[in-house]
């Protein structure tokens, strides 16, 4: 015995070119029909919320399915799952697609080669399925636009509920974050936390979609801006503060990565702020607060 409610849409090219369409939703519960053997050409994400159930991929190895998990159907990929007839299972899936789907897949959002993802917590990804759900009400005119918003926060709330991410964000890159203006290489990076290089780029490419040189970067790069945006610190100092010796070095860099230089950064940023410029650095985890003036 199962229950179920679906809703399928055909975006136009239009809507298409927002990057990311939503192409159909369900709500279901019970003991549901097996799926498959089948391939798709569109991706779904299938979000488990209670029961188990058992997943078959493309290299016939099964995996155990166990609320709360995420399994991804990837286009191009065959597969084949089922709940246990024992317990049954509460699904809820969207089907989508769209030019996005490539780049999230690239920062790691969407995981091909890792069709079941435990989750620490289906609640947030229900909430954006439901939100899908009642814009798929008949008539509603912002139908296609509302569903492809909801696809991309359907993505983020799968990335955070990840089971291998803590409270405070995956544990390997808040970690590199903190350690990232000390002029450390990939592999001592990679031995603080003992692991290889390889296992460090693996790791990092997994939760960040990118290398670890590159995510470093990207650390140093957004400290630097808001340095330059808060304080008068001459642009040398502020390559030292963010772990570069050489500040021409650190200017051509900011530059090709940033798309100007990071005087000229400063100069767009720059704000008549009462009180004006601070040359102490301000603290991320306690930002500096505008007090009112006294009349």
């Amino acid at each position: 015995m199962y229950h179920t409610w679906m809703r399928y849409f055909t975006p136009s090219p239009v809507h298409q070119r927002l990057g990311l369409v939503c192409l159909g939703v369900g709500l279901q519960h019970g003991t549901l029909p097996t799926v498959g053997p089948r391939t798709l050409d569109h991706h779904v994400a299938v979000v488990v919320s209670a029961g188990s159930g058992w997943y078959l991929g493309a290299d016939g190895r099964r995996t155990a399915v166990t609320a709360p998990a995420l399994i991804w159907l990837t286009p191009g990929t065959p597969h084949h799952y089922a709940a246990d007839p024992g317990t049954g299972w509460d699904e809820a899936f969207v089907d989508f697609s769209g030019p996005a789907t490539a780049t999230y897949t690239e920062l790691g959002y969407i995981e091909p080669d890792r069709p079941v993802v435990p989750l620490s917590d289906a609640a947030p990804a229900r909430a954006a399925i439901s939100r899908i759900a009642r814009a798929a009400r008949p008539g509603n005119p912002l139908l296609e636009v509302e569903t492809g918003a909801a696809v991309h926060e359907l993505l983020v709330a799968l990335r955070r509920a990840r089971a291998d991410t803590n409270a405070d964000g995956d544990p390997v890159l808040a970690a590199l974050a903190r350690d990232a203006f000390q002029p450390l290489s990939v592999a001592e990076h990679a031995a603080r936390h003992g692991m290889t290089a390889a296992e460090l780029r693996t790791a990092v490419r997994r939760a960040a979609g990118c290398s670890p040189k590159d995510y470093l970067l990207t650390v140093r790069l957004g400290r630097a801006k808001e340095l330059l945006a808060a304080t008068e610190l001459p642009v040398a100092a502020v390559a030292r503060r963010v772990g570069y010796d050489d500040p021409a070095y650190f200017s051509r860099l900011f530059t090709r990565r940033v798309g100007t230089a990071p005087i000229r950064f400063r100069e767009q940023q720059g704000r008549s702020v009462h009180g004006g410029w601070s040359n102490r650095v301000p603290d991320p985890e306690h930002p500096p607060t505008i007090q009112p003036r006294s009349v």
